[in-house]
């Protein structure tokens, strides 16, 4: 057998913004050394933990030629609903007054509550983009703004605090030395990898992806298959936005602005192609990992704001046309 030959150029050039990120991480780590300390890699990974969530989600929608635009807005409903029935019962600022202090068990059932919602939305929008036939990016487009409407509506754009300690404990408390963030992302994660890889239904995704019109032939029901994709991707945002919110301790109408950007970005780091059929859930943690290292390096070495946002601009629009370069050199 003959060793398989590895194009160094190819290489550097599909992997780019990896390498590229990665000597900025070294760069940062000789300027600032409080940047390489276990407790910012700490920090690091419980912002790392429910973005990755969210991208299990949208991971999903990406691989079977789909998007969804309205993930970050789910996120931001999700957070205001929890935030909204789970503050403490003397907090001058309640937002549900006569709200009785539920026991413990009230935050799985809010939760639960935000799951449902976030669901629905999700049911929705398979519905559109699998009976309707509606482009992912114009159905999901719209319900981003169905969804922040609603987001508004429910809390009249007011701030939201004075969260309950057994919700705030979720993000700040740990088992055994580990994080309960990190953990729930590593069962998220395990979960979806079982179902992307073991289950019938990631099968037929990947069999989307690749082909819709040979996958319906050979039996796969596609529209049944991408409305799952849409309510469990939705489940996630919503999960996403519970923890980011008890993670903040406070929630707005704005939280999760954008994140839909940052999500398909990293799965694209990550090997997610947007043409469909290809991607693995280790490939979207790296590419999570890999952008949420970028944005703290940016703030280690001081770089304005508004130029950050520039730099993720460009790292998502570099990231899409590297994805678009390897699918062509495969056909």
């Amino acid at each position: 057998m003959t060793a398989k030959k590895i194009n160094v150029k190819d290489f550097l050039i599909n992997n780019g913004i990896i390498v590229v990120l990665v000597l900025l991480a070294i760069y940062t780590s000789i300027m600032q050394p409080t940047f390489a300390t276990p407790d910012n890699f700490i920090n690091i990974a419980l912002n790392v933990a429910p973005r990755f969530i969210i991208a299990c989600g949208v991971s999903g929608c990406l691989i079977t030629k789909g998007t969804d635009l309205s993930a970050g807005r789910m996120v931001g409903l999700a957070a205001c609903i929890a935030g909204t029935l789970l503050q403490k019962p003397d907090y001058s600022g309640k937002f549900w007054e006569g709200l009785p202090n539920f026991g413990a068990w009230w935050v799985a059932a809010v939760l639960l509550i935000c799951v449902v919602v976030c669901g629905l939305f999700g049911l929705i929008n398979g519905l559109v983009v699998s009976f309707l036939q509606v482009p992912a990016f114009i159905g999901t487009l719209g319900m981003q703004l169905i969804v922040y409407g609603v987001c508004l509506v429910y809390t009249d754009a007011t701030p939201i605090g004075g969260y309950r300690p057994d919700y705030t404990i979720i993000a700040k408390g740990k088992f055994f030395g580990i994080p309960y963030l990190f953990l729930i992302a590593l069962v998220v994660g395990l979960i979806m990898w079982f179902v992307y890889n073991k289950m019938p239904h990631g099968k037929y995704m990947y069999a989307i992806g690749g082909n819709e019109q040979a996958a319906e032939v050979s039996g796969v029901n596609t529209k049944k298959t991408k409305i799952i994709i849409y309510i469990t991707a939705a489940a996630l945002y919503a999960l996403g936005g519970f923890l980011v919110g008890a993670k903040s301790g406070g929630s707005s109408v704005n939280m999760g602005q954008g994140w839909e950007l940052e999500a398909i970005a990293a799965c694209t780091i990550g090997g997610v192609s947007v043409n469909g059929g290809i991607g693995r859930i280790s490939g979207v943690l790296i590419g999570v990992l890999v952008f949420e290292i970028l944005k703290t390096c940016l703030q280690y070495l001081g770089v304005d704001t508004n130029y950050q946002y520039i730099a993720q601009g460009i790292v998502i629009v570099v990231a899409i046309a590297l994805d678009i370069r390897k699918y062509i050199a495969k056909k």
